[in-house]
């Protein structure tokens, strides 16, 4: 709420003098927009997408920051309403995930669940059954 986002604001001006390349910079950057999501949608979206392109450019194999940066991407387009541009993002996550950690793993099941909602909200319910279904049950199932 509030003090996240005076967090976030604090976090911002506290780091903004130093260099694009400072850690510290741009994870203030990360915990602003994170802030921005819940009262001021459009700017968290910039200032997402200003820090993916700072890690992009800075840290091209930093692939985990990079990861949890499209995730809060996906989520404040979902929350924008912008629903066809975050279920590319999530399709994306998903994928990666499979690929990197497995069908069983628990960041893998968070972000398909992600991916079926995202589905779900665009009405395309046969593909979302089919996930849910199909993959995330019996990867939830063996994980137990």
């Amino acid at each position: 709420g509030h003090v996240f986002l005076a967090l976030g604001w604090a976090c911002w001006k506290a780091y903004l003098s130093r260099p694009e390349t400072d850690n510290t910079r741009t994870c203030g950057m990360a915990v602003l927009g994170c802030a921005l999501r819940g009262s001021r949608p459009e700017e968290a979206l910039s200032v997402l997408e200003g820090h993916l392109a700072v890690l992009r450019r800075h840290w091209p194999h930093e692939e985990e920051a990079s990861h949890h940066s499209q995730i809060n991407r996906a989520i404040c387009l979902f929350g924008l309403g912008r629903n066809d541009e975050a279920l590319v993002l999530w399709r994306e996550i998903y994928a990666r995930d499979v690929a990197i950690f497995g069908s069983s793993q628990e960041r893998t099941l968070l972000d398909g669940n992600n991916l079926g909602m995202s589905l779900n909200k665009l009405e395309l319910y046969d593909e979302a059954r089919s996930l849910l279904r199909d993959q995330l049950l019996p990867a939830a199932r063996r994980s137990l």
